[in-house]
């Protein structure tokens, strides 16, 4: 990253020269990236189901793929009405995420303690989702996109009960038998 020191001797990161100026073209790059994020997740998720052992943890995965293509298309109707393409511009965030809950599998057996582990990086996915739609729900409105911020605050609410499921789901038996693996 470059940077140039302002006036108090502090360091300032250097904008690259297609860096966003106005709101409307922060919310735009905002949206790619959330629809590379969903899109990644969409080829991502199944591997997270076929690694878990719980048939209800493997529901919940399997149920939220078919909920995040449906963002995705809700994604693409946003740019529609945006009159923009709907391009995704690589999300760093997502491909951290996803790296870390391959880690988590690698480094942990098929069972209650791998179930544990999915469900840790699946709800940093959904927190990190869940800040970023609230985020472009915010700007939707102050630029008086209604429309738009009805279709993210759809996509909000879903994230936001992906996560309540989660919990659900690990508080049920997941956690409780992940720790009885460290009693045998």
């Amino acid at each position: 990253m470059a940077t140039k020191t302002n006036n108090n001797g502090r360091g300032v990161v250097a904008a690259k020269g297609s860096a966003a100026e106005g709101l409307r073209e922060l919310f735009l790059d905002g949206l790619k990236d959330i629809l590379y994020a969903e899109r990644a997740l969409v080829k991502a998720l199944p591997k997270m189901a076929k690694n878990s052992s719980s048939p209800d943890l493997v529901t919940a995965i399997e149920n939220h793929v078919t909920v995040t293509e449906g963002q995705v298309q809700r994604l693409e109707q946003v740019f529609e009405i945006l009159g923009e393409t709907a391009r995704g511009k690589k999300c760093e965030a997502i491909e951290g995420l996803i790296k870390e809950g391959e880690s988590i599998m690698e480094e942990s057996v098929l069972g209650p303690v791998r179930d544990a582990g999915i469900i840790a990086a699946s709800q940093k996915i959904e927190h990190y989702e869940i800040a970023t739609y609230g985020t472009l729900v915010a700007f939707a409105n102050t630029l008086g996109e209604e429309e738009i911020s009805g279709l993210l605050s759809q996509t909000l609410a879903e994230e936001k009960d992906a996560d309540v499921q989660l919990t659900e789901t690990a508080y049920a038996s997941i956690n409780f038998d992940a720790a009885d693996e460290d009693e045998e």
